[in-house]
């Protein structure tokens, strides 16, 4: 078995959840999307309407892992001055409401590098970044900002996929901490879903190379789907339906309608439902 020590905010969160006998909600936003404020309002929003984890996607021009409704989500925000600096800095105005819910940045490795790893780190240890997703970079490269990020006492969540074999899983594991992330689709976000069987044999495939929590996305977009995910792992994650029920509320301008922050956390409301009652 290969983990990295459990503590933080994630560790706790899990094992919280765990004595509770469910499986968690985690959501997906991008910083900046529509625009400042309100990737702010709905952030604050998450955790009442029932988000146990939350994924902060750092917008980024190239998204290649990510099909469309999260590619227009990062260009809307680039589009009104998102950067790295913003992201952080929205991390830190949520911390000033919120000191429990795990939050966890995703995306590519060139904006970090760009920014400076040493002074990445310590900027997002220093607003409560609980853990990092950055999905090009390879564990061959783990010297590059995975070891950094643990030794600044970030986790780094590692992806599987269903190409993912069992002689690659042992170097994928060696340095994961906080929970593993399960690709459940061969492709980019939001086009497709696997099957509850797929599933199922991919998360007991992963259990015996791991003690890590394992969450599942891509491909969950209503309650149902995250009930069944639920029901075999230990988090359902959610992106592109959220991304998609903002993108519904902007006007032609691509400016916030009123009522969007809601609307949003409606959806994000039934899909906690559905992941809460999973195992019931």
């Amino acid at each position: 078995m290969s983990a990295q020590p459990q503590s933080g905010r994630i560790g706790r969160r899990f094992a919280a959840l765990a004595a509770e006998g469910r499986a968690a909600l985690v959501t997906f936003t991008t910083a900046g999307d529509p625009d400042a404020a309100t990737s702010l309002a709905l952030l604050r929003g998450l955790p009442g309407a029932g988000a146990d984890l939350i994924e902060i996607g750092m917008p980024f021009t190239d998204p290649m892992a990510d099909g469309p409704a999260i590619q227009a989500a990062s260009l809307r925000a680039l589009a009104k001055g998102a950067s790295l600096s913003s992201t952080l800095e929205l991390v830190r105005a949520f911390r000033a409401d919120d000191q429990d819910t795990p939050i966890i940045l995703m995306g590519y490795y060139n904006p970090i590098y760009r920014f400076g790893v040493d002074r990445f780190l310590a900027e997002a240890a220093a607003v409560g970044v609980d853990g990092l997703i950055v999905v090009d970079l390879p564990p061959e490269e783990d010297d590059e900002l995975c070891l950094p990020a643990l030794a600044a006492g970030i986790s780094f969540i590692r992806l599987a996929t269903p190409t993912t074999d069992q002689a690659r899983l042992p170097a994928v594991m060696r340095h994961a901490s906080g929970f593993v992330y399960y690709v459940s689709i061969a492709g980019v976000t939001g086009t497709a879903a696997a099957s509850d069987q797929a599933i199922t044999a991919a998360v007991d495939q992963l259990r015996r190379h791991t003690d890590l929590p394992i969450a599942v996305g891509f491909g969950i977009t209503t309650p149902e789907r995250a009930a069944a995910v639920a029901r075999v792992a230990d988090a359902a994650v959610v992106g592109s339906a959220i991304v998609s029920r903002l993108a519904a509320a902007l006007d032609d301008q691509g400016q916030a309608r009123s009522g969007l922050v809601e609307d949003v956390l409606a959806l994000v409301n039934q899909l906690a439902v559905g992941v809460r009652t999973a195992r019931q």
